[in-house]
């Protein structure tokens, strides 16, 4: 898959709802969220999202795109966020798998919060 496809598709899983994660997240998804329950299976990461309000904004940063083997691709990035007047920003990472020809299927995903400016590592018990 191409890297600009790639980056439509993650970006369909921060704006869609839960008929995109049904199409788009694997079945066997493992989920790392900061929010409870904090890891997801696809179940309940599709009932989270539907009582979710959507992004109406989406900005990705800091793009890498590895392909370690045949039909694995790994992505990390920094994302900002928003919907009225809420912002979020996360750095977040997936791991998307092809099932068949030109069918993929998120296998992982993962979001980390920066810590708050000023925070050390340290300082946040690690």
């Amino acid at each position: 898959m191409e890297d600009a496809r790639i980056w439509e598709m993650e970006e369909k899983l921060w704006h869609g709802g839960a008929e995109v994660y049904e199409s788009l997240v694997d079945e066997e998804v493992v989920m790392a969220l900061p929010a409870e329950p904090f890891i997801f299976s696809r179940d309940a990461a599709i009932n989270a999202v539907k009582n979710t309000p959507r992004w109406e904004e989406v900005r990705f940063s800091d793009q890498k795109v590895s392909r370690p083997q045949e039909g694995i691709i790994v992505i990390g990035y920094r994302v900002e966020a928003s919907r009225g007047e809420e912002t979020y920003t996360c750095y977040a990472s997936s791991t998307m798998r092809r099932r068949e020809h030109d069918d993929w299927t998120v296998v992982q995903h993962s979001q980390v919060v920066p810590p708050k400016i000023g925070m050390t590592a340290q300082a946040s018990g690690r």
